[in-house]
């Protein structure tokens, strides 16, 4: 058996890996000769691509546009299969804030981790329906994603940053019908891969058919979850069981449909990393419009899948 560490992209697990769960419980990976170690990264020593680029894992999940930005600076990463096909982040209010559309946030506050992506895109969304970004007030939560009863206390009017496929689907004190949930590629966010699955290209070069390998066996499992999303529910019940099962079915039933294009797995979007490159650079995230090119390669996915 080869030994395979592969590092999640969030503090936890979450519905988004089901593909990798999926395959694990299923035995498919030990049927393809790989012991594969899930994992999930330490902040204190980076996010999933610094991991990435220190060896500490073979592969790993992560924001496309972390990865585009780590490529303008040289960084030898490489994207190898399309986890999402959509945005994952929502604006989240509730009714009695007097917010309804994304304009309305000018002059009230907005709670979210003020990265600079972050706040591009509140500015674009802000922007784009009409409203002054600069009269948006920022509050800075951090790598927290404020609740709604944070907000029904007044921590902020809004929150940036949390997922329609997560967070948004967690019990609230707060009742339901005075939740407010925004997905950002519904209030006119650019398209783009929320994550990608990447690699080193020393490991790519050092042995590409254990690349192969695991995508094969990888892409097996996000399509059987896709097909099914409640197969994965056992697995998840094992690896977080500190979270209701209510919560970890109804995520995996809204998040299976990102993982898809035109039923197939994996596939690296020129149409979604080319444009969202650009936005990325015009907005000042990135500094070489063009890194996209070859930040990402296909050749390493199964042509059946």
């Amino acid at each position: 058996m080869i030994g395979v560490r592969v590092m999640l992209e969030y503090f936890h697990p979450w519905p988004n890996s089901a593909g990798l769960y999926l395959a694990r419980e299923k035995g498919w990976y030990s049927d393809a000769g790989l012991d594969v170690e899930l994992v999930v990264h330490d902040p204190w020593r980076g996010d999933t691509l610094d991991h990435l680029l220190g060896k500490a894992v073979h592969f790993g999940l992560f924001p496309s546009n972390r990865l585009l930005v780590r490529r303008a600076l040289g960084q030898p990463l490489r994207g190898i299969a399309a986890i999402n096909h959509r945005g994952l982040e929502s604006i989240q209010t509730l009714t009695d804030s007097g917010i309804t559309r994304p304009r309305d946030l000018a002059g009230r506050r907005l709670a979210l981790n003020p990265t600079p992506r972050g706040l591009a895109m509140v500015r674009h969304l802000v922007a784009a329906d009409g409203g002054d970004p600069d009269a948006v007030i920022i509050v800075d939560s951090g790598v927290r994603e404020l609740r709604p009863e944070e907000l029904a206390a007044g921590a902020a009017d809004a929150s940036f940053g949390g997922y329609w496929a997560w967070e948004a689907l967690m019990a609230s004190p707060v009742a339901e019908e005075r939740r407010v949930v925004w997905p950002v590629d519904d209030i006119g966010a650019p398209a783009y891969h929320s994550y990608l699955l990447g690699a080193h290209e020393d490991t790519l070069a050092a042995d590409p058919e254990l690349t192969r390998a695991f995508l094969a066996v990888t892409a097996r499992g996000y399509l059987a979850a896709a097909q099914d999303p409640l197969s994965a529910l056992q697995a998840y019940e094992l690896a977080t069981p500190y979270f209701p099962r209510e919560l970890l079915a109804q995520s995996l039933q809204h998040i299976a449909p990102t993982w898809l294009h035109q039923g197939r797995w994996g596939e690296q979007r020129e149409s979604l990393l080319q444009p969202y490159a650009q936005w990325l650079h015009e907005h000042q995230v990135l500094n070489d419009a063009h890194a996209w090119r070859g930040a990402t390669t296909n050749a390493y996915l199964p042509e059946t899948l």
